[in-house]
């Protein structure tokens, strides 16, 4: 039977100390020369009217980490985590020649799990005085036992190297949180106003997000590793109308995907230059020809293609909503049940390898370490048109010993586990799931060029799919006739329905590793209560025959 989420969660309700108050009470820091000196604190610690807090792998951090974990042991847990974040997000946004909104976010906190006879815990808070930390380890012990239910399954979790130590960081060349607001609203203005130069284009969106999150995090089989994680997206949408004020289309940035890159991610693409092309293709929007219903062989862009890897691939094989626990928010899936789809479900044609990873340079799910303390390995899930694997944590790998052992693998999490801030429990959470390249070096035009009647699609639009991730319809961004192996002209109102199976199996070329590109969301939502994560698809363009395609702008 399926079940919903149940997320063990408590937080203290307390006031946050400053970063100053933090250094300050945080004896551990002092002693270690961390802190900013007994005299001249305060004015050392000024940086643009902003304190700094401990960098993470710093001895004061540390020291926290090591005392929850010795109060939860002391209290009764069996295995304990703690992780200590520093969490920063900024949101910039701006409407044709005004801002229209900024905010800047900031959380600091910590967070303890604890595992008491195969019942989890956890507890979290933003007071990071000793005692407090000590406090919420006691009260996560409590809550597990409290959590302990007659019958139910203990939690077990499957092997991990112990003793990590290390840092790791986003690969990222410059910190967005160095870079002035009145720099980037100037930039996001002087590309709307770029695009308002086009007469037909009325309306224009840009935005800027970013995310930098330090933390830290300790378990009691030794790990004790830190990292920082920084996300940058920049986005920018054209709305043209036409002369009559009788139609009107937009372009969305989409080939600008997200990336864990920092600010050269913004600066390197160029937004000045491509709003010009943005623009003029909302306009030619306006007079392309409505797609007439029927079957095509589509061609997808890497840039369209993401979103219906991370909706048709991605989501069916997280492990626990093929097990019935999201069913009541994020549906469940159709690559079920575990023992008698690995190894013989076809998932799609024999050109089909997908992989997860949290590896990809500048990909969104890079990390060196998930929220279970483990170093993520590459795995293959979709193995020539096979499903082959399911994304773990170290809390459900056990769930599928006997198909790994049966494979000749080890039972061991693929390092999938993950929580937004230091307030949530972390559990499974998407890698980077990716489509591989061919063994043929072949390109966007080349899959156009061997294509009869079909259309090409470019960027991601509008979508719908139903709970088990069977049955869906995905739009796009731009839609370009092909006839005889050229475009001869612009669609619009296309959207095109699938199954999932028979999409995939309807595969039959695909691009080679020079056409390789990663898109991917910032904002993927799972979870009860609901959290955030952010994840990466790469692929290359492919080619799928006879897709059944629908006019969306037609009337009942």
């Amino acid at each position: 039977a399926s079940c919903a989420r149940v997320t063990p969660s408590s937080s203290e309700v307390a006031v946050s100390p400053s970063r100053r108050e933090f250094l300050r009470t945080t004896s551990a820091a002092a002693a270690a020369g961390l802190a900013l000196g007994i005299t001249g604190r305060a004015e050392a610690a000024e940086l643009s009217g902003r304190l700094i807090a401990p960098s993470p792998g710093d001895a004061a951090l540390n020291d926290l980490l090591l005392r929850g974990l010795d109060a939860a042991k002391s209290a009764g847990a069996q295995y304990a985590d703690a992780r200590i974040s520093l969490n920063r997000t900024q949101s910039i946004f701006t409407r044709e020649r005004r801002v229209a909104g900024l905010s800047d976010n900031e959380t600091f906190g910590i967070g303890v799990r604890v595992l008491v006879e195969g019942a989890w815990g956890f507890a979290a808070t933003s007071n990071l005085e000793p005692d407090s930390v000590a406090r919420v380890a006691r009260q996560a012990v409590a809550q597990a036992k409290a959590n302990r239910t007659p019958g139910q399954r203990p939690v077990v979790l499957a092997p991990a190297p112990g003793n990590q130590r290390g840092t790791w960081r986003s690969d990222a060349k410059v910190d967005p949180f160095t870079v002035s607001i009145e720099d980037k609203v100037e930039l996001l203005l002087a590309v709307n106003a770029i695009a308002l130069k086009n007469p037909q284009a009325r309306f224009v969106n840009s935005s800027m997000f970013f995310l930098k999150d330090e933390k830290s995090y300790a378990n009691t089989e030794g790990t004790l590793v830190s990292q920082t994680i920084i996300r940058s997206q920049p986005t920018v949408t054209v709305t043209a109308v036409s002369k009559d004020f009788t139609d009107f289309q937009s372009r969305q940035s989409n080939d600008i995907a997200p990336m864990g890159r920092g600010y050269e991610h913004v600066t390197e693409n160029k937004l000045e230059e491509n709003v010009v092309r943005w623009a003029d293709e909302a306009v030619q929007k306006l007079s392309a020809k409505p797609v007439e219903v029927g079957r095509y062989d589509l061609v997808l862009h890497p840039n369209h293609l993401w979103l219906t890897i991370h909706e048709s691939i991605a989501h069916p094989t997280e492990l626990d909503r093929a097990m019935g626990y999201e069913a009541n928010y994020a549906g469940t899936s159709f690559v079920f049940p575990p023992e008698k789809v690995l190894g013989t479900l076809k998932f799609g044609s024999p050109l089909m390898n997908v992989r997860g990873d949290r590896s990809q340079p500048g990909s969104l799910a890079a990390c060196g370490w998930d929220d279970d303390g483990v170093k993520p390995d590459e795995f293959d899930v979709v193995r020539e048109g096979i499903f082959v694997d399911y994304q773990t944590t170290r809390e459900q790998a056990l769930w599928l010993d006997s198909y790994y052992k049966k494979a000749g693998k080890p039972t061991r999490s693929h390092g999938c586990s993950y929580a937004q801030s230091w307030a949530d429990v972390q559990f499974q959470r998407m890698p980077n799931i990716s489509l591989l390249p061919g063994e043929k070096d072949l390109g966007w035009n080349d899959l156009i060029s061997a294509t009869d009647r079909g259309i090409a699609i470019i960027g991601d639009g509008s979508f719908s799919i139903d709970q088990q991730r069977f049955n869906a319809q995905f739009g796009g961004q731009l839609f370009y006739e092909i006839r005889g192996g050229k475009i001869v002209g612009m669609l619009k109102d296309v959207a095109y329905q699938m199954r999932t199976p028979d999409f995939w199996a309807n595969l039959d070329m695909l691009g080679g590793p020079k056409s390789y590109e990663l898109g991917g969301a910032v904002n993927d939502g799972k979870g009860q209560p609901s959290q955030s994560n952010a994840v990466s698809h790469g692929c290359v363009p492919t080619r799928h025959r006879g897709i059944n395609v629908i006019n969306t702008g037609r009337q009942a």
